[in-house]
């Protein structure tokens, strides 16, 4: 027998109160490598979180839509510039009779442009070989574009009095509205300045040198106080805007942040531009589309829910809270956007791709598929094709979600990629119910990309009066651009006759109703 078995009491009470503790200080032992490893799974699940939300933020600043990626382009584009400039120059350098035209053939010049004509007739009256009369025996004709400098334009009204010799009667013609009153802008002036700041992102004292340049000298705060004075004209084609674009039965909505400078404290604050999109031609429908800007200076639901009060129909839009209780009656029925959720599981595929990404985003793929062969069909066509071909592709996609559930994580940002999905599986398969409804709410997000340009641009807001003036240029200018219209040409032409224009007739001025009466310059390519 050994020192330990000698060392045992022969107390039978003893003997188990013995082994009880033995068994208890195992059961501690066994139980700490368990959860160290418990915690160690959390702690490399948590990294690999932020792992993914690094490379998600590095793909957002290096990535696709990045400047650095915008600048090898333009590297690139100067690079193919100046091969094009080599090839003029040896071209140039080489008689022409070697030169071997391998270039398709040119596109003929725009009919609407104003056309110069330069006659080039001989020196000589009489034929240079024998002095006989010379007549006429066709021409040859060629066209060069050149261009002609944007410039300024001073119009001086003159307006004469007559005085009657009878009665001293002095008649004159009354002086014509100007867009502010007895303000030197034009219409014309005022429409390029606010498209220049609200379309192509130049901020006003970026124009002012442009303008200086041409040796007009502008006040940069009298060019800051133009687009206030007008706000106050335009606000009722604004208003009028918001009203077509939410008196349809479907509307799309978004939102995007807007710094906005906090007086006294040297900083920004954010504000929210929320967009609501009326655009039903995806339908096959002839109604004109319309985009309405609203600006708050914060995020609160409450905003979506007063901005739609009296809308009643499909509200296309992504997962913010604020816009649930919108749909606790029946007056607005909710569709979610699939491009929302497939971009989940798409940024996940592009940091670490996998065979559940890859099934995810082909099954995904297959539904996009469906409704790129039916863009432009009547609503019941292309409902009787979802309720066919989508529906059980969307059931089989929900299937397959929960059947993936289980093999990962409940931590994964896979499961919540898939749970997302899976929470809004009724908002997201809506469109399959509706003809008019759509796949995702990308008609919004497109609306809301030139704001996102321009906010790189100018940076930040003046105030809140000046995020509520930008919503409302916005509103003007993409709902022209959306009909086809040139914004400036459609705003200059608004702000020659809103002045005189009756308020209770102002739908007249809406983007469709004078696009007849605007030149064929004015029209440009629908954004869609």
């Amino acid at each position: 027998m050994t020192s330990s078995h000698a060392n045992l009491p022969d107390d039978i009470d003893a003997l188990k109160a013995l082994v009880f503790a033995r068994d208890e200080v195992l059961h501690r032992q066994q139980a700490q490598p368990a959860a160290l490893q418990e915690r160690l799974t959390s702690r490399e699940q948590e990294i690999a979180h932020l792992k993914l939300l690094i490379d998600k933020l590095k793909r957002m600043q290096f990535g696709r839509k990045s400047e650095k990626l915008a600048r090898q382009f333009e590297q690139l584009e100067l690079r193919l510039e100046d091969l094009q400039t080599d090839e003029g120059a040896t071209e140039a350098a080489t008689p022409i009779k070697s030169q071997v035209k391998v270039r398709s053939e040119r596109q003929a010049l725009p009919e609407h442009l104003a056309r110069e004509e330069r006659v080039y007739l001989p020196e000589a009256e009489d034929c240079p070989a024998c002095g006989g009369n010379l007549k006429p025996l066709g021409e040859d004709v060629s066209e060069q574009l050149e261009y002609v400098r944007a410039h300024f334009r001073v119009i001086r009204h003159r307006r004469p009095k007559l005085a009657c010799a009878c009665c001293d009667t002095i008649v004159q013609q009354p002086a014509p509205s100007r867009p502010i009153e007895r303000g030197v802008a034009g219409p014309h002036l005022l429409a390029h300045i606010i498209t220049g700041k609200f379309l192509d992102h130049q901020p006003l004292y970026r124009q002012q040198a442009i303008y200086a340049r041409d040796g007009v000298a502008l006040d940069a705060s009298q060019m800051g106080h133009w687009p206030g004075c007008v706000s106050g004209l335009l606000n009722p084609l604004v208003e009028a805007v918001r009203a077509y674009a939410l008196g349809g039965t479907k509307v799309h909505g978004g939102d995007t942040p807007l710094p906005v400078l906090e007086a006294g404290r040297g900083g920004t604050k954010t504000g929210w531009l929320w967009v609501y999109v009326r655009d039903d031609r995806p339908f096959g429908s002839h109604e004109a589309p319309a985009v309405w800007f609203a600006y708050t200076p914060d995020r609160r639901g409450e905003h979506p829910q007063r901005h739609l009060a009296s809308f009643s129909g499909v509200l296309q839009a992504d997962a913010f809270a604020g816009y649930a209780p919108l749909y606790e009656n029946d007056s607005i029925r909710e569709a979610a956007c699939m491009a929302h959720a497939r971009r989940k599981i798409d940024d996940l595929h592009a940091v670490r791709p996998n065979a559940i990404t890859e099934e995810a985003l082909h099954r995904i793929g297959e539904l996009y598929r469906r409704e790129a062969e039916i863009r432009g069909k009547p609503p019941d066509e292309r409902r009787q094709v979802r309720q066919a071909q989508a529906v059980p592709r969307l059931e089989a996609l929900g299937r397959w979600y929960e059947s993936v559930l289980p093999t990962r994580s409940a931590k994964s940002d896979t499961t919540r990629a898939i749970q997302y999905s899976l929470n809004r599986r009724p908002a997201l398969a809506y469109y399959c119910e509706d003809g008019q409804a759509e796949i995702d709410n990308l008609i919004a997000e497109r609306a809301l990309r030139g704001v996102a340009i321009g906010r790189r641009n100018y940076l930040f807001a003046g105030a809140d009066s000046g995020g509520e003036r930008a919503a409302a240029m916005h509103s003007l200018i993409g709902t022209a651009r959306l009909n086809g219209i040139n914004p400036e040409a459609y705003l200059a032409y608004v702000l020659e006759r809103i002045a005189d224009h009756p308020v209770n007739r102002i739908a007249e001025l809406l983007p469709w109703n004078v696009a007849q009466q605007l030149p064929d310059t004015a029209k440009i390519e629908p954004i869609r």
